[in-house]
């Protein structure tokens, strides 16, 4: 039974690893943003949808913004919104 320990619990913290390091950061300048559908468009095209934590009115366009996102449904969803200096 000891034997099998340290197996399971090395693959069990290397199947959980790339779970940790899944959220991106990308700064970028705002090209626009959208209350309605509650995304936000950085100069490259990328479209992100914020959630609901996030107060789309505190931005503007042409702010410098570090967004930490994920994909998620083929979709890049932001799980926060912060200006860069």
């Amino acid at each position: 039974m000891r034997a099998l320990f340290i197996p399971v619990a090395v693959a069990a913290g290397l199947a959980l690893a790339p779970a940790a390091f899944a959220a991106e950061t990308t700064t970028g300048m705002i090209k626009s943003i959208d209350s309605k559908a509650h995304t936000l468009t950085l100069d490259n095209g990328t479209v992100y949808n914020l959630p609901m934590s996030v107060k789309d009115s505190s931005f503007k366009a042409g702010e410098k913004v570090n967004v930490t996102w994920d994909m998620k449904a083929g979709k890049h969803q932001a799980e926060s919104v912060t200006a860069a200096k």
